[in-house]
């Protein structure tokens, strides 16, 4: 997404990920479990209209649940799906400056 949204190329988009790591972002792979657990929420909590979650977000979600690791986001839906399956919430500003409540 960084780079087709903001028009980074590969090398900067694996330069802000190094530097993400180095201040404790772990990166996962995804299994079979992650997979299925993902499928599962975007079931449980995807609406079109008032939780419009999209797959990549259910990942994360299921990611950061099978490490137990907190979920940093700044999008309300996905935010509300965390809190309701327990997951510790690392709320970030959006553009307007505002934090997703859950």
């Amino acid at each position: 997404m960084i780079s087709r949204v903001y028009g980074r190329s590969h090398a900067e988009t694996t330069d802000a990920l190094v530097l993400l790591q180095s201040g404790g972002l772990q990166i996962a792979d995804v299994d079979a479990d992650i997979g299925t657990s993902a499928g599962k929420l975007h079931a449980r909590y995807y609406d079109r209209k008032t939780s419009p979650l999209s797959m990549a977000d259910c990942v994360a979600l299921a990611t950061a649940a099978a490490l137990g690791e907190p979920l940093a986001t700044s999008d309300p839906p996905l935010a509300a799906a965390a809190h309701a399956e327990g997951v510790t919430l690392i709320g970030l500003p959006d553009a307007t400056g505002r934090h997703p409540a859950a």
